[in-house]
């Protein structure tokens, strides 16, 4: 098991791909590979949006026995990443977290934290205290 395994993953979802994959980028380059990393943006079409189908392939990208946090820019967002992570199916789907977190500055945060081993439930409160 390599050392980015251990890691809890990180997901950006945004309505845009453009900012999804910006963000991803934003963090790959601060905590380089040892977070496992991955982002969903658009619709099914490439169009603004969010599907559940590609959330679910951004999570099991990320994937990590020590979880996954997922960042969300609006609520539709929000919503699919819950329908993504039942689709994702017990027991997995346990080890997935929505983060209540600023998008940019919560992801980067978070996979900072990440970094260096904390627990999922660590990264996750780390990025919520960014949260107003």
């Amino acid at each position: 098991m390599t050392a980015t395994t251990m890691n809890v993953g990180i997901v950006i979802v945004s309505h845009s791909p453009l900012v999804a994959r910006g963000i991803a980028d934003m963090v790959r380059q601060m905590v380089g590979d040892s977070v496992p990393l991955a982002w969903s943006g658009g619709n099914v079409h490439g169009e603004l949006g969010t599907d559940a189908t590609g959330i679910l392939r951004a999570i099991e990208s990320a994937w990590s026995e020590a979880g996954v946090a997922v960042f969300v820019d609006l609520g539709g967002a929000e919503t699919n990443s819950e329908m993504a992570i039942e689709m994702l199916g017990a027991p997995r789907s346990a080890r997935v977290s929505i983060c209540n977190a600023p998008l940019v500055e919560g992801a980067v945060m978070a996979a900072a934290e990440a970094s260096g081993g904390a627990s999922l439930s660590k990264v996750v409160a780390t990025a919520e205290e960014l949260s107003p």
